[in-house]
């Protein structure tokens, strides 16, 4: 091996050390070891370092820093890469092609640092510095893996032909995808590597060697930037043809998929990519075309990255989510109360924040409203993300609990929380969200009693609850709770729900809603009810009552006047409605859903009129609507993977 290769190896095995110490908790130890260090891998390792401190904390000052770092990486990356312009080769790719490798992943990684802000600007910005790395990770790609990714193992044992990833993204099946045409900033953005003219067969690659990360980092730079580019809101998406780049979900996940069963930091990255996808998808999409397989891969890429680094926060983590995904909430919380446990690593704040994070949304979600109070609150000692929205969901559980005064005090903060943030920074589209539904509890306070004092009275519907509609909280859930929910909304507001479920009915003969000398609550109130009422109903397997209450939630958007994103979710719940009812009555049948395949196809297209209803609605305008957006896509996703199982036209 030349001694400039020597030299590359012993670099990236010391910066290695370094990534072990994070991915292990303790970001002290990693930090330490990447200053230990000037190689640009050493760079990467600190940029590496800002940038999840700044992802996991969505903190606009880490962003900053995080860009910084990875931008010196970068610099880095193309003075080495200049350097080794006229070396011989001395490994099966050309001189050179590591540091191309690492300046792509620093291009991709500061991409990523615009996109954490869920804000159209911010995708747009994503989008921009995404293109950057679009001809290098394409031509990079065609070196390493030039008959595709077939030959390749991943971590799952085994993978169904109705989910197989595809490596076709041009006419030619067993070559690496080309794009349609040349991108827009693509003479800002040439490779200094040539492409080989012939295919070679799959490379091996020894573990922790340069190769392997030649090989493992172009898999997730290129399976994570097909991957993030589909998972960009439609209208950013619709940008993405003028730039000359069509997306690939499937390869995607197939490249990630092959990258996780290496061994190296990108390895343990594709698996993080991979599991996070997962859980998002489990969460947000609603329904899922084979939810066991999801599962099953899922298990298989955080049993792995647990062994190896058993007191990591991020693997804690999916383990919970895991557990939560698969309707056992109680074990969640206890995976989560183990990892935030003393005696374990605790250097890595932002990672421990997630922990702390989850268990808040796995408490409320089990209506245990003083624990997840508490919990909440305790992110504000983790980050400075939003304190007004933690406040702000507090206060709501507090609400839940009857505890008024002290969810006063709590909303009393929110608004200096706020103006705090927007000298900072901008506002976070939650808390533009909460800035209108604090002046309506206050309107609505005024209205009934002439002052906007102790406005906390006039809530009637838990802020906590319908934040956590836009994360999915109630479908989650056991039926018991779900019973428990229908229960409180059936009774909260006054006219009573008219829809006759036996849930309702039941709350009703406990309890009437009063309604004194009141008016009839606000049609904002009765919207969102609606809405909650037909999740949970839905939850608790009363399809027919769920769709009654969803339409009303529709037919009420005419009507509302602060919450205009009700009408687009309540579409949005009613198209994974119409999902879930056919996979319950087809599987309940003979023959199962293979055997109502014109039922199925009446299902689709009902589901995706609504969709596109709702994704209609969702404008820039419209509170969280990036949000429903990317759920939406999601959906899409999950119907065309169905309609692949029941060997339907996608």
């Amino acid at each position: 091996m030349a001694d400039s290769q020597l030299d590359t190896q012993q670099q990236l095995r010391a910066a290695t050390v370094g990534f072990d110490h994070l991915f292990a908790n303790d970001l002290t130890k990693a930090r330490d070891t990447f200053a230990g260090g000037d190689s640009p891998f050493h760079a990467m390792g600190h940029g590496v370092c800002a940038f999840l401190e700044a992802a996991l904390a969505m903190e606009t000052g880490l962003m900053a820093e995080a860009s910084r770092l990875l931008t010196a990486c970068e610099a880095g990356a193309k003075n080495q890469l200049k350097l080794t312009k006229s070396s011989s080769q001395t490994t099966p790719f050309p001189a050179g092609t590591e540091w191309e490798l690492l300046h792509s992943d620093s291009v991709i990684l500061l991409g990523l640092t615009h996109a954490l802000s869920e804000s159209y600007m911010g995708y747009l910005q994503c989008l921009y510095a995404m293109n950057s790395a679009h001809s290098k990770y394409t031509k990079l790609y065609k070196i390493v893996f030039p008959s595709g990714l077939d030959y390749y193992s991943t971590p799952a044992a085994s993978i169904p032909s109705s989910r197989a990833a595809s490596i076709r993204s041009g006419l030619d099946g067993t070559s690496a995808p080309k794009p349609t045409r040349s991108g827009f900033f693509s003479r800002f953005t040439g490779s200094t590597l040539s492409v080989p003219s012939t295919p070679q067969i799959p490379i091996g690659a020894a573990d922790g060697s340069v190769d392997e990360f030649i090989l493992s980092g172009t898999a997730f730079g290129y399976g994570l930037f097909n991957l993030v580019f589909s998972l960009l809101p439609a209208k950013i998406r619709g940008v993405v043809g003028f730039l000359g780049f069509n997306h690939d979900r499937k390869l995607a996940l197939r490249a990630l998929a092959v990258s996780a069963a290496k061994t190296d930091v990108h390895a343990v990255f594709a698996g993080l990519a991979l599991m996070t996808y997962h859980g998002v998808v489990l969460l947000l999409a609603g329904y899922q075309a084979d939810e066991e397989h999801i599962l099953r891969q899922y298990r298989s890429i955080v049993d792995k990255l647990e062994v190896r680094y058993p007191t990591g926060s991020l693997w804690i983590l999916n383990r919970a989510k895991i557990l939560r995904m698969s309707y056992d909430p109680d074990g969640a919380i206890k995976v989560l109360q183990e990892g935030l446990a003393p005696g374990l690593p605790h250097t890595f704040a932002q990672a421990d924040g997630l922990l702390i994070f989850e268990l808040a949304w796995t408490l409320l979600s089990q209506r245990r409203y003083q624990e997840a109070a508490e919990a909440f609150i305790r992110m504000t000692e983790i980050n400075s993300w939003s304190h007004a929205t933690y406040h702000f969901i507090a206060a709501g559980c507090y609400i839940s609990l009857k505890d008024y005064e002290q969810a006063q005090k709590l909303l009393d903060k929110v608004p200096e929380f706020i103006e705090k943030r927007k000298i900072g920074g901008k506002e976070l589209p939650t808390e533009v969200f909460i800035k209108k539904k604090l002046a309506f509890y206050k309107e609505k306070q005024k209205n009934l009693t002439g002052s906007e004092a102790d406005y906390v009275r006039a809530v009637k519907i838990s802020p906590a609850e319908e934040l956590a509609i836009f994360w999915n909280t109630h479908t989650r859930i056991t039926k018991q709770s779900a019973v428990d929910h229908i229960e409180d909304w059936a009774t909260c507001l006054y006219p009573p729900p008219e829809v006759e479920s036996e849930y309702i009915v039941a709350a009703l003969e406990k309890q009437q809603p009063a309604a004194g000398d009141q008016k009839a609550d606000t049609p904002d109130e009765l919207a969102i009810r609606s809405l909650l009422l037909g999740i949970v109903h839905r939850t608790a397997g009363d399809f027919a009552s769920s769709r009654t209450l969803l339409q009303d939630a529709v037919a009420r958007q005419s009507t509302v006047q602060v919450s205009t994103w009700v009408g687009g979710v309540a579409l949005f719940e009613l198209a994974v409605l119409d999902l879930k009812e056919m996979e319950a009555s087809g599987s309940a049948k003979e023959g199962g859903p293979m055997a109502h395949i014109d039922a199925w196809t009446r299902t689709f297209k009902a589901a995706l009129e609504k969709l596109d209803k709702a994704l209609s609605l969702a404008t820039q305008q419209v509170d969280l609507s990036s949000r429903l957006d990317s759920r939406i896509a999601m959906l899409k996703d999950e119907i065309v993977l169905k309609k692949e199982m029941l060997g339907l036209t996608a």
